[in-house]
């Protein structure tokens, strides 16, 4: 019976690395929907970019369901990617967003699991629940304020006002290489019109101007990245070495390691995705959901299990909206491995409250009966 429980889990595995490559082309890291006016109120999903008008908000009856606000950076101009922005009560993270490429962010009534492992079902926690708790922004190499959700913003504005990101003084990776400012101003052009087509939804002519300035300048580490970006989401081979060229250009730039790793998985590099996420968090240790997802995937490909198990739950800590795909179950995973049955029962059961139906579920579902076997007989 262990040796099908452990046919399982190899097949978790591999259905899990497919299924975060195509996560990695396709989420929300690559989002090109242009930023909605913020007198408009979200539609209900955490999507970066996906707002309906306040008729349709009206209409539904209910205050207090969402939130709004903004990122700004002190000085500088907003990053292409998405900027986290979290919500935590009591220390503890309860809310995970992303900025639209204006920096304008939402806090949304969103469906979350039952606090219990193992319940089954799952609850609505309105935005107005968040009140006390404060809201603050993520990008490595920047200092962010703190802002505090109270009643005021629930009853009489959903606005909650601006975080500002200030860059650290500090020696360290960040978010924005250092060779953006050192461009030349032809390269620093066809960079910028770059962004207005990618935002206008027109990847081919952003390629075309990214080649462009990065033959201009190839130190243009952000060029690079976002040229590797766009060929990633066409399943280009050319990604990897994109990625790798802003890397050798600036290996304080921290954004192209989150997409070394995943490329490294597909290939099943697992040293090298164990060192690309190692590197990115020496340079960021606070990490990403992602990052650390990776990095426990990769250690546990290597019979790291202590190093893997932490980073998986580091992982899960950081992410209540399960927005890095299979981290719980990577968790179960690597607990069965470890012969913590119960434990890992646990995780997988839990994963029951979120995941959609599909293949993932389904062996999911195997895991469980398999483990409900072995359980009871150590007990």
């Amino acid at each position: 019976m262990k040796a099908k429980l452990f046919f399982l889990l190899l097949c978790f595995l591999a259905f899990q690395v497919a299924v975060v490559a195509q996560g990695s082309r396709g989420g929300t890291t690559g989002s090109t929907t242009p930023s909605p006016d913020r007198s408009k109120g979200p539609e209900g999903t955490t999507d970066i970019g996906k707002y309906a008008n306040m008729d349709t908000l009206s209409r539904q009856g209910r205050s207090g369901d969402y939130l709004l606000g903004n990122v700004i950076v002190a000085g500088g101009a907003l990053p292409w990617d998405p900027i986290p922005v979290t919500v935590s009560c009591e220390g503890k993270t309860l809310y995970t967003a992303g900025t639209d490429p204006k920096g304008n962010f939402q806090i949304v009534a969103v469906e979350v699991p039952g606090a219990t492992l193992g319940t089954e079902g799952a609850k609505s926690k309105p935005a107005s629940a968040y009140i006390g708790c404060s809201v603050q922004a993520a990008l490595p190499g920047f200092d962010s304020n703190v802002l505090t959700i109270s009643n005021r913003n629930i009853l009489d504005n959903p606005d909650i006002g601006t975080i500002t990101l200030n860059r650290e003084q500090r020696t360290g990776g960040a978010a924005v290489s250092s060779t953006t400012a050192s461009a030349p101003k032809d390269a620093t052009k066809a960079f910028e019109k770059a962004r207005v087509e990618w935002l206008d939804k027109k990847p081919d002519r952003a390629q075309r101007d990214l080649e462009k300035a990065v033959q201009v300048y190839p130190q243009f580490a952000e060029a690079w990245y976002q040229l590797g970006k766009i060929q990633e989401t066409s399943n280009s081979p050319e990604a990897g070495s994109s990625f790798s060229k802003a890397v050798a250009a600036d290996p304080k730039f921290v954004l192209p390691y989150e997409h070394l790793a995943p490329l490294a998985a597909q290939a099943g590099k697992w040293q090298e995705v164990a060192d690309a996420t190692a590197h990115e968090l020496e340079l960021d240790p606070r990490g990403t959901p992602q990052i650390w997802y990776f990095h426990a995937l990769g250690n546990y490909k290597l019979n790291k299990r202590d190093v893997a198990e932490a980073s998986a739950a580091k992982a899960l800590a950081m992410d209540p909206l399960h927005t890095a795909p299979n981290t719980e179950q990577l968790l179960g995973v690597i607990l069965a491995d470890k012969r913590d049955y119960a434990g890992a029962l646990a995780h997988l059961r839990n994963c029951l409250t979120y995941l959609p139906n599909g293949p993932n579920t389904d062996i999911v579902k195997q895991q469980i009966a398999k483990l409900e076997q072995v359980v009871p007989r150590e007990k």
